[in-house]
């Protein structure tokens, strides 16, 4: 199976990912294509690290989808020598063409619309700290941006309560999300994510917001930018869930590879 949306996932998959996330994962002894575009530091650190603590011997393959070369002749050539491939690539056309063609297994580290592995991690974080996440309101702060569209996702998928507070221009009617562009709504956790270049002036959550909200907990998808979504410093938010929320993006993502190559 692949993992280039939340869409390829059942809630079985989910629960599955979560499970390995908390349990001893054995070597896998397998081989992995690696291609990362762009910075990404905290997934290329915990992919990096996810790799070697389960074994998979993986080679960095620079820019792969990024050549005139065809998908198929691509997949063709390199599924020889791979188990398993793991790419950052802005062009998620592309990417899920690549995933199509192959037949490996590929993970989308990150695309232009979906940034699954993340929001598996933070919903994974949320469930293990806050309780049942089907309970919980999750609101999402914000336009649309690749993390959103992958929370947008979940939420179908796991039937989650998510409300989406961006302007009205921004809505992108996504079922089982509700979109608002008012701030008066309560939540148990709140999640931003860094503004799009072309996303003009949204509104920044402010402290007020929090409190008019019930005080939730805070977590900005990193890297959050102070100005922009975020009006104030969260370092001095009481709820603020920290850096070491992040951490757990290496079991999961460990989780995520070894779910994955078993199915």
């Amino acid at each position: 199976m692949n993992l280039i949306s939340l869409n390829d996932l059942q809630p079985a998959d989910v629960h599955a990912i979560w499970a390995l996330a908390e349990s001893p994962m054995a070597a896998l002894t397998k081989r992995a294509a690696w291609s990362f575009e762009g910075n990404g530091i905290r997934t290329r650190t915990t992919f990096i690290q996810a790799f070697k603590e389960l074994g998979i011997a993986y080679i960095e393959l620079p820019n792969l989808l990024k050549t005139g070369e065809r998908v198929e002749d691509l997949a063709g050539y390199l599924d020889a020598f791979y188990d398993i491939y793991v790419i950052r690539e802005s062009n998620h056309q592309r990417l899920a063409q690549f995933a199509e063609k192959s037949s490996r297994p590929v993970i989308n580290a990150m695309s232009s619309l979906g940034h699954p592995c993340e929001v598996l991690t933070d919903a994974y974080w949320i469930n293990k700290t806050l309780g049942a996440i089907q309970d919980l309101h999750i609101c999402l702060w914000g336009p649309t941006t690749n993390v959103f569209r992958s929370w947008h996702q979940l939420a179908v998928l796991m039937g989650l309560q998510v409300t989406h507070v961006c302007g009205k221009e921004l809505h992108d009617g996504t079922p089982g999300v509700n979109f608002t562009d008012l701030a008066k709504v309560t939540a148990d956790v709140v999640i931003t994510d860094c503004w799009p270049k072309d996303s003009g002036r949204p509104t920044s959550l402010t402290t007020s917001h929090l409190q008019s909200m019930g005080t939730p907990l805070l977590l900005p998808t990193p890297p959050f930018t102070l100005g922009q979504e975020l009006d104030f410093d969260p370092l001095g938010y009481p709820r603020f869930a920290g850096y070491e929320q992040k951490s757990w993006l290496l079991p999961v993502q460990k989780a995520i590879v070894a779910h994955i190559l078993t199915k």
